[in-house]
């Protein structure tokens, strides 16, 4: 096994799992933050033997982590990225025909399996921060399982994560073993206000930051639901601190990665940073300097709506686990402290888990591809969480209004046609039956605006300019 120059928690695992994974094909392993599981795994496995030179595909819930995790592994073995450590994202790939390991954000291996079941060139598919519980997560690994059990009983399949309920995953995999490590955080101060909190969220927590840059040494992290927030705590701090020694900057998933990498590095001119962050920044990103944490207590969701038939995203206080994750950020390199813009008496009061996005999300791209894997009864498949029937059968009868699927639940040849766009169905579907007419220009024009932004080009804008070109070329 490759000897690693600094020891981590989780390296006195990694015999352990090598040696699980010979005898099962699955493993659960629960780290605490800071054991380093996300940049240690899956090299670790690059020397087992039933890897037979197959890739070892790791996912990540967000981009953010996905490259900052790929870029780690890779510097660790003296490598660019693209040699033996590579990523995809939306958009963007550091992957040559040299790379063994690669990170991919959670749509990506849904693709992967989609477009070739038996994943032949696979040996090991590892579900890192599970706890996140995204839709892509659940989908994954139900597929994931699927494959294992029907197709390919030698891929391996391994979950992560610091706070999950690691009975239940190990009960879905067959009983898989289950692996822990302790972390390795600093000790962190929580400091709780004592009384419920009123007036502006930007207010309150200027005042809370204000104390924190005076009172506190390193870097702040504060978290927030989303970017309107973040613009106007930019706005408010930019009137109030007004300092040659202090600088607030954003960090969230819409910015380019340089903009991402300028928030995550130490100012080059030693002023004390504030960082001003989505939920992006809570797991697998270690961020140099930071000392203070400073979290609102509020998280942004996207809420299905069965009576209109539409979501919407709505903001909600974040679970204790969560809470507790973005309070560890303050002491990955050294002791911190960590604010919380609420009471001791309302900590006690929140949810113990993130509800899973399955459970209250859209389901129209998920019943997609549910219909293209041919599945027509979703017991079929290995969900942590079943989706709601209700929102799973609206999901299902949108679909057959589009003429997605016929009557049996399988996909149409329009359906089908739908599914290549990979955009959300509504939008496929405008698109197609706009080009059969000559509008497919003005259609994908509509539909590039009402997908969710991303940086630069998204991957639903080249699907659908492609697509747009095949159609013009057709024409002509």
């Amino acid at each position: 096994m490759k000897k690693f120059g600094s020891k981590l928690p989780i390296d006195e695992l990694l015999d352990s799992l090598n040696t699980s994974l010979g005898y099962f094909p699955a493993c659960v392993i629960v780290a605490a933050p800071g054991a380093g599981k996300t940049t240690r795994v899956p090299i670790a496995l690059l020397e087992a033997p039933w890897r037979s030179g197959k890739k070892i595909i790791m996912l990540e819930p967000r981009r953010l982590a996905t490259r900052r995790s790929a870029e780690f592994m890779a510097r660790s073995l003296g490598e660019q990225c693209g040699e033996t450590v590579g990523y995809r994202i939306r958009s963007e790939s550091r992957v040559t025909s040299r790379t063994k390991i690669e990170v991919v954000t959670e749509g990506i291996l849904t693709r992967m399996i989609q477009d070739n079941p038996e994943l032949p060139d696979v040996a090991a598919v590892i579900f890192d921060e599970f706890h996140e519980r995204s839709i892509h997560a659940d989908l994954g690994l139900a597929l994931a399982i699927d494959v294992q059990r029907n197709l390919r009983n030698d891929i391996r399949i391994v979950v992560m994560s610091a706070t999950m309920d690691a009975a239940s995953v190990s009960s879905l995999l067959g009983t898989a073993p289950v692996l822990q490590s302790e972390g390795r955080v600093f000790p962190v101060e929580t400091k709780y206000l004592r009384y419920p909190p009123g007036g502006q969220l930007e207010q309150r927590l200027g005042d809370i930051i204000a104390e924190a840059a005076t009172q506190e040494e390193g870097d702040i992290l504060v978290f927030l639901p989303g970017r309107r927030e973040i613009r106007r705590l930019e706005n408010h701090l930019y009137e109030r601190m007004r300092s040659s020694d202090v600088i607030a900057v954003p960090l969230h998933g819409d910015l380019s990665s340089e903009e991402q990498d300028r928030a995550l590095t130490p100012d080059e001119r030693g002023r004390k940073k504030i960082i001003l962050s989505t939920s992006i920044a809570e797991t697998s990103v270690t961020i140099d300097g930071v000392r203070i944490v400073v979290d609102s207590g509020l998280s942004r969701s996207s809420r299905f709506d069965s009576r209109r038939g539409m979501s919407g995203l709505v903001t909600i206080p974040v679970s204790r686990a969560t809470a507790d994750q973005r309070r560890g950020r303050a002491g990955r390199q050294q002791p911190g402290v960590c604010y919380r813009l609420w009471t001791e008496q309302d900590h006690d009061t929140l949810p113990a888990y993130s509800q899973p996005e399955i459970s209250s999300t859209d389901l129209a791209p998920f019943a997609m591809e549910l219909a293209s894997w041919g599945v027509t009864d979703t017991s079929s498949l290995a969900f942590m969480d079943p989706p709601p029937e209700r929102h799973l059968r609206h999901a299902q009868e949108l679909l057959r209004s589009l003429e997605a699927l016929n009557d049996s639940g399988r996909l149409t040849p329009h359906g089908k046609e739908m599914a290549r766009l990979q955009v959300h169905p509504r939008l496929a579907h405008m698109i197609i039956a706009a080009t059969a007419v000559g509008d497919g220009g003005i259609a994908c024009e509509l539909a590039a605006l009402l997908e969710p932004p991303f940086s630069g080009m998204t991957i639903a804008h080249a699907r659908i300019r492609a697509h747009r070109d095949r159609s013009s070329a057709s024409c002509s």
